[in-house]
């Protein structure tokens, strides 16, 4: 049986195979959502597929809604033809508990995919939705399309050249991603400057911030050079207008898995073979994702919204999903997350649920997330830090069913590091507590510069996850190997003064003697890292 419109007819087929058809009339839901849209998605990614698409459902299948959701891919458009399009725009969600037990259900709360391609070769689509922005009824445009998807900018500060094309040609065919739902605004404001709320899901801190900045300098741009009215502008700065809420999400949501593929293959589905794209995009018709999840939203939205509430959203305000933010990333999961990757990567672990059966590990991450995150942690009031903390350890990390590496969480290490332990550690010299009695953080930073060596635990070599920086940081610190008694101060001193790679300049934190005695134990030798684990354990 192939996932598709025609295929759900047969009822008995997916009640024998355990999997939960959608509750709702899917042919009204597209035929209404088309007619009078009210959400349009960008980043149509696993994690899109396994919430927001989601939770739509629920609503529709409680009668709450009757409207679905308009995704559209403006990065890798490979994932709209051969994940959406061949499927019908179906998914196959399965969850994977922590108890062991999995739950399977089809997701049809998609009613259109759309690839933004925008040039004159290709334009039906982005037509398409011109002509959705366009629409009174709108009230949200939302955002997965991870952080880099802001950037306007590279690393030496100069214009990427699809943004400065933008810029100098205007709306009419954009080619950025940010060009393209700039020229959607436009468009929205020359069709009556109707309200909307441009949502960033994706994890960064401030993200609105974000998404407003990235919009309104494009903006800015085609107002100086005369390709629109200073209104325009006027229209994006104006919250009553156009808002740009703040929001936390949180939801593991790994690459397709093999097993779950091999089992859903089992039940009789035929075409469950996941592939990459040619950017690199891990998909499948399947995704796999965790229970757990959470999405804090500030409620700003102008022309309204959906219950999401009703769907388990947390709508707050932007001081509270400030707070929200800031417990999770800084202390009660990314932190230790990192610290389980840098370490899983020295150890010879491949799976995050496996480093949860070791007591070395497990006793780290609760040292760094009960007794030094806790102390300073922000407190948002709608959900208590510790009981974070407890489901992440008890429940999240160790369940064998999610499929998540270590190497994957060690990607763009360096861009990590500086929110997930520098925050903490700005925290602890600004509450007048001083830095000295860390002893878990300053390990897990000297780990980190051990596994930027390429050299694990036993001696050999192994790949170091993608990191933009990897490169520069290599070149620092070549000529350090292992076996090596040092000294390194003249080796790691730019390294460790560097608050871009720690938030803080490690030397004026008091923290960089012991980051460099701890990274210096750990070079002694193979199993040296381990040793180094054990006695500094709290």
């Amino acid at each position: 049986m192939k996932l598709s419109n025609e295929s759900l007819k047969d009822i008995s087929f997916w009640e024998k195979a355990g999997i939960t058809l959608p509750q709702f009339n899917r042919e009204a839901m597209i035929a209404v959502t088309k007619a009078a849209p009210k959400w349009v998605h960008f980043g149509a990614g696993n994690i899109f597929r396994a919430f927001p698409a989601a939770m739509m459902q629920s609503l529709l299948e409680e009668r709450l809604e009757t409207t679905g959701i308009i995704v559209a891919e403006g990065y890798d458009g490979e994932i709209i033809d051969k994940s959406f399009t061949a499927f019908d725009n179906l998914t196959l969600l399965v969850t994977l508990k922590s108890d062991g037990s999995t739950e399977k259900k089809i997701i049809g709360s998609v009613a259109q995919a759309l690839r933004m391609d925008s040039g004159s070769e290709s334009t039906h689509d982005f037509d398409i939705l011109r002509k959705i922005f366009a629409a009174p009824s709108l009230q949200m445009a939302s955002f997965t399309i991870t952080e880099k998807g802001y950037n306007l900018t590279g690393r030496d500060g100069s214009l990427f050249p699809d943004i400065q094309e933008d810029i100098n040609v205007g709306p009419a065919y954009p080619k950025s991603y940010l060009g393209k739902v700039t020229a959607l605004l436009h468009e929205r404001y020359t069709n009556g400057a109707y309200p909307i709320a441009m949502v960033s899901m994706d994890n960064c801190s401030h993200n609105g911030d974000i998404l407003h900045a990235a919009i309104e300098t494009i903006a800015k741009y085609w107002v100086t050079n005369g390709i629109t009215s200073a209104c325009f502008l006027d229209y994006i700065r104006n919250h009553n207008k156009v808002s740009f809420p703040w929001s936390m999400i949180d939801k593991i949501t790994p690459r397709p898995d093999d097993s779950v593929r091999d089992m859903l293959a089992s039940a009789g589905l035929e075409d469950m073979q996941g592939f990459v794209t040619q950017k690199n995009t891990y998909v499948a018709p399947f995704v796999n994702a965790e229970e757990t999840q959470y999405l804090v939203v500030e409620d700003v939205f102008p022309n309204g919204r959906p219950p999401l509430e009703k769907a388990g959203v947390l709508f707050t305000n932007k001081e509270t999903v400030d707070r929200v933010e800031k417990m999770k990333v800084c202390t009660c999961l990314n932190p230790l997350h990192t610290s389980l990757a840098v370490f899983g990567c020295l150890l010879g672990y491949t799976r995050i649920s496996e480093e949860m059966k070791d007591p070395d590990l497990v006793k780290l991450i609760e040292g760094i997330g009960y007794k030094e995150g806790l102390p300073v942690v922000t407190d948002p009031g709608i959900i208590k830090p510790r009981d974070f903390i407890d489901q992440v350890i008890n429940v999240r990390l160790p369940n064998p069913f999610m499929p998540d590496a270590p190497q994957r969480i060690a990607m763009d290490s360096s861009l990590k590091i500086p929110i997930r332990f520098g925050e903490t550690i700005k925290a602890y010299i600004n509450e007048g507590k001083g830095c000295k009695d860390l002893k878990l953080i300053p390990l897990v930073l000297a780990c980190w510069l051990r596994y930027l060596l390429g050299i694990d635990d036993k001696g050999s070599p192994f790949e170091v996850s993608p990191d933009p920086n990897y490169e520069s940081l290599k070149t620092a610190l070549s000529g350090i190997n292992l076996g090596q008694k040092g000294p390194f101060n003249d080796k790691l001193q730019p390294i460790l003064s560097n608050s871009v790679y720690f938030g803080v300049d490690l030397y004026k934190a008091e923290l960089a003697d012991k980051v460099l005695e701890l990274f210096t134990q750990m070079l002694d030798g193979p199993g040296a890292v381990r040793k180094v684990l054990k006695q500094n354990l709290i």
